[in-house]
């Protein structure tokens, strides 16, 4: 380990014993010339694909792509369980918005970010909460096999279990496949913190050191979905249409600089502000070769609601 940057099991513990009201950050920031262009949280997106409906008629909650191919995988809360079960279906999606697939996940939580991750013998994992408490949010991470039309309960042997932030009481993830890391939103009795942990270690059922881990920034809505690219985290928060939320609506993009830990950037979006309903729900970049930032909205009545993704490109 680099000495001259800081020791950071070290650093964690004493945060640990802190009550963790403190932040760990990771080292200096990039210089300006090495740092990659970020994305235009003002620009005018564009349409991946609208309305489209999924193999389950709930609103989405999340999606994410795998990184060699970008296959996208949607997930929702299952028609006709209760939200509180944690039951999940994953759909695979075309780009033009058709199913592909689909996997049934009983009992693993809310999905309100994962991600996926090519196997080294060609296979997918889907990395989710798993075992959902009574509120319906996953207690653990499970990194689960995707197997179209399969049904796994919440023990299912085949879905490994990690628990990555031993003191975490809710979990979800986000993946950066292009810099090899992992980024973790999760719950304790102090609130919403976020840690960024290399990827190799998490792949090796590891507890991994964690980059950096600080507390959610205040500022933001309703959390709806993260991203990490690089030096940043960004964040979508917002509220579908209501009486209390008419349009244009709540929607915002932030960025976060997770090595500081400060919130440096919140943008209200526009994207789709004719669209009905118009939820909130997900933020992921892919697929590698040209990375863009994705944005998603549920749209749709009641019993027929639909997808709808978007993309914003670098500066």
């Amino acid at each position: 380990m680099d000495t001259k940057l800081w020791d950071r099991r070290s650093v964690l513990r004493v945060a640990a014993l802190g009550g963790l009201t403190a932040g760990v950050v990771g080292g200096a920031a990039l210089p300006a010339s090495a740092r990659p262009k970020r994305f235009d949280l003002s620009a005018p997106a564009q349409t991946l694909y609208s309305g489209a409906p999924l193999s389950s008629v709930t609103v989405q909650q999340a999606f994410a792509f795998e990184p060699r191919f970008g296959r996208l995988f949607v997930a929702q809360l299952l028609a006709g369980s209760p939200g509180t079960a944690g039951d999940l279906r994953i759909s695979e999606m075309s780009t033009d918005g058709q199913v592909l697939g689909w996997m049934t996940l009983l009992g693993y939580g809310h999905a309100v970010s994962f991600g996926v991750h090519r196997t080294r013998t060609g296979g997918l994992d889907l990395w989710v909460e798993g075992e959902a408490n009574q509120n319906g949010y996953g207690t653990v991470l499970k990194q689960v096999p995707w197997q179209h039309d399969a049904v796994l309960d919440r023990d299912d042997p085949q879905a490994k279990t990690h628990r990555p932030v031993p003191e975490a009481l809710e979990y979800t993830c986000a993946i950066d496949h292009r810099h090899r890391r992992m980024a973790l939103r999760y719950h304790t009795d102090a609130g919403k913190r976020l840690a960024i942990v290399p990827l190799a270690e998490m792949l090796r059922g590891e507890v991994p050191e964690r980059i950096a881990d600080f507390p959610q920034p205040e500022g933001l809505g309703t959390f709806q979905g993260y991203a990490l690219d690089g030096e940043d985290l960004y964040t979508i928060d917002g509220n579908s249409y209501s009486d209390t939320n008419p349009y244009p609506g709540n929607t915002y993009l932030s960025r976060i600089e997770w090595r500081t830990g400060e919130l440096v950037e919140r943008v209200h979006n526009l994207t789709a502000d004719s669209l009905d309903f118009r939820e909130p729900e997900g933020l992921a970049i892919g697929p590698n070769r040209r990375p863009w930032l994705h944005l998603g909205f549920a749209s749709g009545e009641t019993g027929d609601r639909r997808s709808n993704l978007y993309f914003l490109d670098r500066r």
